[in-house]
């Protein structure tokens, strides 16, 4: 995974001895803010707490087993992954927005310098898509992460996530680059 160039180089130099991968990702715009959200952020997302991995640890696994296509606790990787679920709450990186306490709206720090900030994990219940939490989720984790964390806020999306990139769109994401990622 990387910017689209060196991954396509990356990947013609090595791909004969490497086998057949699982899928492979040529196009994901990497985008980023700089600025105040153009949508309304959402007030009600907040931190999560170690009191909410209930309800954001099966969140997040569901969001990586329907992005990924394999589950984060496929061959025993739940104890690894439920590690690093709770790393995210214990840095204050992880946010969500909660309706009678079911999880509704999702997304993490990845990783962060004093620069910029990059966000994974965005995820909407399937049964609540098209109301627009995605757009007011995201303008409330680029406030709370611009204003505390790093002074950008970037991601990268899969080009066929229209919905997806639709949202980052109206928050004032902007593309800066390509992203590749080749899975086995």
């Amino acid at each position: 995974m990387g910017p689209q160039e060196a991954v396509q180089a990356f990947w013609n130099s090595v791909s004969r001895g490497w086998g057949t991968p699982r899928e492979i990702r040529w196009n994901q715009p990497h985008l980023a803010i700089s600025t105040t959200p153009q949508v309304t952020p959402d007030p009600l997302v907040r931190r999560t707490t170690r009191q909410d991995m209930d309800e954001l640890y099966p969140a997040c696994v569901a969001m990586y087993t329907e992005e990924v296509g394999i589950s984060p606790e496929y061959g025993g990787g739940a104890e690894l992954y439920r590690a690093r679920v709770t790393q995210l709450v214990n840095r204050g990186w992880s946010f969500a927005r909660f309706d009678e306490g079911r999880l509704v709206f999702k997304a993490e720090v990845a990783c962060s310098s004093p620069y910029a900030a990059q966000v994974q994990g965005v995820w909407v219940p399937e049964d609540r898509r098209g109301e627009g939490l995605a757009a007011a989720g995201m303008a409330a984790v680029v406030d709370l992460v611009r204003r505390e964390v790093a002074p950008v806020v970037s991601l990268y999306v899969n080009d066929w996530n229209a919905p997806a990139r639709r949202a980052y769109e109206k928050v004032g994401f902007r593309e800066t680059a390509r992203f590749a990622t080749v899975m086995f």
